[in-house]
C-alpha cells in the first residue's frame, strides 16, 4: 500500500535531523507526531522555525524520543511502498533518524511521490489506451489533476504535508477513473 511520508527539519545543513514526521495510507489512516532530538542532535536554524513554527523547546518537552518514532515507523511502514514530494530531503531525515536510533538506515526506503502519481494513472488507464497514446493520455490526466487541485502553500507541518501529497495522489486516481469510464463508454 502507498504511504505518503513527510519530515519538517532542524535546517537544511547538513547536520539536520527531523523535528516532526506524518505519514498518511492511501485509505487515509494516518500519524504524525513530534520527534524528541537526539542527544548529539544540535543543529538548529531560526529561519526554519520560522517556517514550521516548532520551537526545539517544544521538541524537548513534548516530541517522543526519537528512537520510539524509529520503532514505531519500521514496525508500521516496513512492506509498505513510501512516497514522498522530496525524497532526497525526506530520505536524508529518514536515514538520520534510523542511524540514531541503531537501526538499518535502508530499512525503509523512499521514492517520489510523483511517480507513484504517474504509476498510479498508468495502471487505470492501460487497458483503454492504445500502447503508442498511453504516455500522452497519462500526461493528460496529471496536468487536469493538477488543474483541477487548487494552489495550496505547504503547511510545513509534516502531517498536514503528507495528506496534501495523498490529497494529490487522489485527485489524479479520480481523474484517471473518470478518463477510463470515458474511454469505456465510447466504444
Amino acid at each position: 500500500m502507498l504511504v505518503f511520508i513527510d519530515f519538517e527539519a532542524s535546517s537544511l545543513a547538513k547536520k539536520s535531523y527531523p523535528i516532526e514526521v506524518g505519514w498518511v495510507f492511501e485509505d487515509g489512516r494516518s500519524h504524525g507526531c513530534l520527534i524528541r532530538p537526539a542527544p548529539d542532535w544540535t543543529d538548529w536554524d531560526p529561519a526554519a522555525e520560522a517556517i514550521h513554527h516548532i520551537a526545539r523547546d517544544t521538541l524537548v518537552a513534548d516530541g517522543t524520543p526519537h528512537d520510539v518514532v524509529a520503532t514505531k515507523m519500521v514496525a508500521d511502514l516496513s512492506g509498505h511502498d513510501l512516497v514522498a514530494s522530496a525524497p532526497s530531503w525526506d530520505g536524508k531525515w529518514l536515514s538520520a533518524l534510523l542511524r540514531a536510533a541503531g537501526l538499518d538506515r535502508r530499512s525503509l526506503r523512499l521514492r517520489a511521490s510523483e511517480d507513484a502519481r504517474r504509476e498510479t494513472a498508468t495502471a487505470i488507464l492501460a487497458p483503454h489506451v492504445p500502447a503508442g497514446a498511453l504516455t500522452d493520455r497519462v500526461e493528460d490526466v496529471l496536468t487536469l489533476a493538477q488543474i483541477r487541485e487548487p494552489a495550496h502553500v505547504p503547511a510545513h507541518r509534516a502531517l498536514a504535508d503528507a495528506q496534501e501529497e495523498r490529497g494529490r495522489w487522489c485527485a489524479v486516481r479520480t481523474a484517471a477513473l473518470r478518463a477510463a469510464e470515458r474511454l469505456q463508454n465510447d466504444r
